[in-house]
């Protein structure tokens, strides 16, 4: 018998494998790879400028790989960076028009694939799967923060 730990497990991680695989794909596309689609689509909700630090928590990346990947979408010009009292730090990250209309795609990528993936769901369905989730997502992340004891 497949315990309950080790059937969530599985379908998280074969989830997770399957979104990269699909980010990688439709990035390539444009010459991305697939950490940057959830950076352009994150960058796109800010026209007005988003900073790194910010990108780091939407995104759930470390510094480094924001940096990283923010200095790839700047170099293909897809971003624009506006210094903050002379200096780098807290700078402002927007899209330029060519970041937008690649984000524009990724997001249509992305809608496509979530209908497709939630095929045969009706709304009711798909409201409790999301609750469900995000409250296991949370419980995850308190196990993660305060450690796992017996009493609880």
């Amino acid at each position: 018998m497949v315990s309950r730990y080790e059937s969530f497990s599985t379908c998280i991680s074969c989830m997770y494998h399957d979104i990269q695989r699909i980010e990688r794909a439709e990035m390539a596309r444009y010459g991305l790879k697939g950490p940057h689609a959830q950076c352009l689509l994150a960058m796109s909700r800010y026209p007005e400028g988003i900073t790194s630090v910010r990108l780091c928590q939407i995104c759930e990346k470390d510094k480094a790989a924001i940096s990283r990947i923010v200095a790839e979408l700047e170099q293909m010009g897809m971003v624009r960076r506006t210094e903050h009292n002379g200096t780098r730090y807290r700078a402002s990250l927007t899209l330029t028009e060519q970041g937008q209309t690649a984000a524009k795609a990724v997001e249509e990528k992305a809608r496509l694939a979530v209908e497709r993936a939630g095929a045969g769901l009706d709304d009711k369905s798909r409201e409790v799967f999301y609750s469900v989730l995000a409250l296991i997502a949370g419980n995850l992340h308190a196990i993660c923060k305060n450690g796992l004891t017996e009493a609880e």
